[in-house]
């Protein structure tokens, strides 16, 4: 029984990771580059999520899809104003990587300025706390948790495939002088990257809250176990994001709970190392790069 209710602790915390591990994975396939503010955009989502469900009192389906919809204009805004005008200057790739490390740090600021750096608490979300199966009972805000994760690697993954803007922003990536010259809007496809990546870490943010509570540093450990999630499973590939976020989050859940709490950070980053040493492309990596 214990050990169903570690497991299902893993699954909640894993698909998460797997949330936070798709943007990276989206931004690396879509733009070639990486986004380091993505644990952070998490926490912006979360206190959007708390002052529109529980300030506002909206229902949580419109907290959901108006949080996601503000970190969509963020991340817009975030290509447009900074990334588009370091790109544009032919700057190295680290260039943009600090310069998303700087906006994340903004980020923290910003929100304890607003938000104050108080630990904020969600009341119920759902009218049913948990449900009872053989005997084993599960909270409903897990299971939706879990749900939505796998239902936005399935979406993710379809539309990167199976759309025409979808292989636009994979065009981009590729070859972006190569793109613009069959006719695509590279900067609206890069851009579109980016705000998607940030409404995915927003609804990270919005899930966990009613889960884990509503702080300021609530992000920043997970956007460190999303990335890493995401090179275990393949960086750049959707489905080994959600299957390595999931994995991190089971060997972090089974450590704390049969070894030791202490340092289930410590044997969660080992195993990645393990993995860097031993499969250095991830578990599915393969596949995506040949994409």
């Amino acid at each position: 029984m214990l050990f169903v209710q570690v497991m299902v602790s893993g699954l909640v915390l894993g698909c998460i990771y797997g949330l936070i591990a798709l943007g990276y994975s989206l931004i690396y396939k879509a733009s070639g580059m990486m986004n380091f503010s993505q644990g952070d955009v998490l926490t912006l989502g979360a206190f959007l999520g708390y002052t529109f469900y529980v300030l506002l009192d909206l229902p949580y389906p419109v907290a959901i899809v108006l949080t996601v919809l503000v970190a969509f204009c963020f991340g817009m805004g975030l290509e447009r104003f900074v990334i588009r005008h370091l790109v544009s200057k032919h700057v190295q790739a680290i260039y943009v990587v600090l310069a998303t490390i700087a906006v994340s740090y903004i980020l923290q600021n910003v929100i304890q300025a607003i938000w104050s750096t108080k630990m904020l608490s969600y009341p119920q979300v759902f009218s049913v706390p948990a449900i009872t199966v053989f005997g084993i009972t599960i909270q409903t805000q897990s299971i939706f948790c879990i749900l939505c994760s796998i239902i936005c690697m399935v979406l993710l993954q379809l539309f990167m495939k199976h759309t025409r803007f979808g292989t636009a922003m994979r065009a981009s990536a590729m070859d972006t002088k190569a793109a613009q010259a069959c006719g695509i809007n590279t900067s609206l496809a890069t851009g579109v990257t980016w705000a998607i990546a940030a409404g995915l870490a927003s609804l990270a943010g919005i899930l966990l809250g009613p889960v884990y509570g509503v702080y300021i540093m609530l992000g920043s450990t997970i956007g460190r176990k999303g990335f890493a999630g995401a090179i275990m499973g393949g960086y750049g590939n959707f489905i080994g994001a959600i299957v390595g976020g999931i994995l991190l989050g089971l060997i972090e859940t089974l450590t704390a709970s049969y070894l030791t709490s202490t340092y289930k950070d410590m044997i969660a980053y080992a195993v990645l190392l393990i993995f860097l040493f031993i499969k250095p492309t991830g578990l599915f990596n393969e596949r995506a790069i040949t994409e």
